[in-house]
């Protein structure tokens, strides 16, 4: 093959021979001896009989331009558009997150109007809270903080997670069924958001996709997460991912490629800062730790600003600002409202021997909840030892640790990097131990307990187990990328045509999307979901305020029955129970009696409920339901006792 001439990037070079002097002439023809009088010059078909060579070949060659193809209607465009849209990356990767996600928790999906998730506990208990939360903003927006529960406590929405980022759902809850399906479509789409958080953010980080969907699944489907499936608080940990993905996009970062100015896009950072603060709007479990999380990646950001001092673009830094402020002054007013209940509630605080007690072992990492499908039998002689597995039980995948721990000397990612990933890890490990880490955690969570704001009022130091998952998987994801680029590298080595660019084929590439499904298998659930409980009494019917008895754990059925009325009741369960609650429970524990019922009028009590068939077992076990006293009418049903102490 010969080397392309220099006149093919001319096409007018070939098509006629010219003459020395540069002018073009027929094939044959006589070159001209003489000068050329100008009324004897060629003709150019411009009127210009005065017109140079090599003008006349380059009107000629631009005379006729080709019409422009007519614009797209309106309809075309936009067809064009939505077809480009359902082809790319992101719609795909939503579209497969969702799927994932009703599969994962199938049959869910069948019966979202009349089962819930898990157990009867702190599900119904969070149902309640949508519908509260509902109803309050359609009826009563300034009176949100008090709820019907723990009558007569004030600012009883307050006493455990408000999900208030749940709002503009929560406004469709109207009755107990419309709460059981708005429930449990936020339950699925936590695992939808979840998976997609996280892959947005490994693929801004720089991993293929393959790696970036392992990692996802690692992420949302953590064996872990299983053990805490009665929590729509716990579970809701997306908009965590998602909102460092979407700071990360808007500063042109990525681990790959560094800070790159030219890609910086503000939008996407400001929208990183309103994620961050819904993320804390659906409460302070996860909301809590994510703020100082957040204020130490402003800190080492700020302080490499200051060292390398990067460009950034004006409007970046506008966006941080407006996005910083928004997200600093929605912290402070929620955090405002809770260090008002804290104040008013001493008992919000909690007993470092009390955290202790909730804290995991070394064990605890690689121990699965009872939930676990695949490992909870396996492990239950290992869980035996554990003083609250539910809170102890933190394994967060086999397969995640075997590729992590690859990650570790063969990946995608810098020496440097997963040197501060893998510091990462360790740091958030010493935090999720609690008080069980060395010297009682005297160097990690005891100086959270004793100096950071908000953490002595935490129970559950294990939860810190959602960022070492997230390490966890940035790591995963570059073992995978790595093979994927080695895979890439040999293919291309091996080419036959060494001007292309080649990749390795796409089967050998889908080979790498294996480790996922070891991954789901870690991830499913065997609890059962859970039909609740009809009422005992028309609730709506009754005259408040109403005591239910037993008053004890029992108490999310009996939340989650108020929102038919939202009738005013000394029942209610939550993060912790209030001084005014344990002492009405007290004095209803002789209930019938006189000394009792003296005791409950002065508190402010109308009617009390009791359902027999929760007697055997619990503190009123001795009870006694046949007798009519004195003064006080008496209704009896089938499944309730109702009295009425001031007829």
């Amino acid at each position: 093959m010969t080397a392309p001439s220099e006149d093919r990037e001319n096409p007018m070079a070939t098509t006629k021979p010219e003459s020395e002097s540069g002018e073009a002439r027929e094939p044959g023809a006589p070159a001209p001896t003489g000068p050329i009088a100008p009324d004897q010059a060629p003709k150019t078909g411009t009127g210009d009989s005065n017109i140079k060579d090599h003008e006349r070949w380059q009107r000629f060659a631009v005379s006729d331009p080709a019409p422009e193809p007519p614009r797209p209607g309106r309809l075309r465009a936009l067809g064009r558009g939505l077809r480009r849209a359902a082809r790319s990356e992101w719609t795909l990767a939503g579209l497969f997150s969702l799927l994932l996600a009703v599969a994962m928790t199938w049959p869910l999906a069948r019966d979202l109007d009349h089962v819930i998730p898990h157990d009867l506990g702190d599900p119904l208990l969070q149902a309640y809270t949508l519908g509260w939360l509902g109803d309050a903003l359609r009826n009563d927006p300034g009176g949100i903080w008090g709820t019907n529960s723990f009558w007569p406590a004030t600012d009883s929405f307050l006493f455990t997670d408000t999900l208030l980022g749940y709002a503009p759902l929560a406004l469709a809850v109207t009755d107990a069924t419309s709460a059981l399906v708005v429930y449990n479509l936020l339950f699925i789409g936590t695992f939808g958001l979840a998976f997609l958080g996280m892959y947005a953010l490994l693929r801004q980080l720089g991993a293929r996709v393959a790696g970036s969907a392992v990692g996802a699944a690692a992420f949302a489907y953590a064996p872990w997460k299983l053990a805490h499936l009665g929590h729509l608080n716990v579970l809701s940990s997306g908009a965590i991912v998602l909102a460092l993905a979407m700071l990360a996009r808007g500063h042109g970062y990525s681990m790959r490629g560094g800070l790159r100015p030219e890609r910086q896009r503000p939008g996407w950072a400001l929208a990183g800062w309103l994620v961050a603060l819904w993320q804390f709007s659906i409460g302070v479990a996860l909301g809590l730790t994510f703020v100082y999380i957040m204020l130490a990646i402003a800190v080492v950001v700020g302080c490499f600003w200051l060292v390398k001092r990067p460009p950034l673009k004006w409007k970046t830094l506008a966006a941080d600002g407006l996005g910083g402020v928004v997200f600093s002054l929605g912290v402070l007013w929620i955090a405002d409202r809770h260090a008002a209940v804290a104040t008013a509630y001493p008992e919000t605080v909690r007993d470092y021997g009390y955290v202790e007690w909730f804290s995991p072992t070394w064990q605890s990492f690689i121990i699965a909840p009872e939930e676990s499908r695949l490992w909870g039998a396996a492990h239950e002689a290992a869980r035996v030892d554990l003083t609250w597995p539910p809170e102890q039980t933190l394994l967060v995948g086999f397969t995640l640790l075997a590729l992590a721990l690859a990650g570790l000397s063969w990946s995608v990612w810098s020496g440097w990097q997963r040197f501060w990933l893998a510091l990462g890890i360790g740091v958030t490990t010493a935090l999720a131990m609690g008080p069980r880490f060395l010297d009682d955690g005297a160097w990690a969570w005891r100086l959270l307990y004793d100096y950071a704001p908000g953490f002595d009022a935490v129970r559950t130091p294990g939860r810190m187990v959602l960022y070492i998952t997230i390490l966890l998987a940035i790591l995963a994801a570059g073992t995978l990328t790595r093979i994927a680029d080695g895979a890439d590298e040999l293919a291309h080595e091996a080419r036959i045509d060494r001007r292309l660019k080649v990749r390795a084929p796409r089967r050998v590439h889908a080979l790498l999307f294996l480790p996922m499904a070891l991954v789901l298998a870690e991830g499913m659930s065997s609890a059962p979901n859970h039909e609740p409980p009809a009422a005992p009494v028309a609730v709506s019917e009754l005259d408040g305020p109403v005591l239910f008895l037993p008053s004890d754990g029992r108490d999310t059925r009996v939340q989650f029955w108020t929102v038919d009325g939202f009738v005013d009741m000394a029942n209610g369960s939550a993060a912790f129970t209030p001084t005014e609650t344990t002492g009405i429970r007290e004095m209803s524990k002789s209930f019938p009696s006189d000394e009792s019922i003296a005791a409950l009028r002065d508190a402010g009590i109308e009617t009390v409920v009791v359902v027999p068939d929760w007697l055997p077992g619990s503190e009123w076990a001795g009870m006694e339901t046949g007798g009519d006293p004195y003064g006080v009418d008496v209704e009896r049903t089938d499944t309730a006792v109702v009295y009425d102490l001031n007829p």
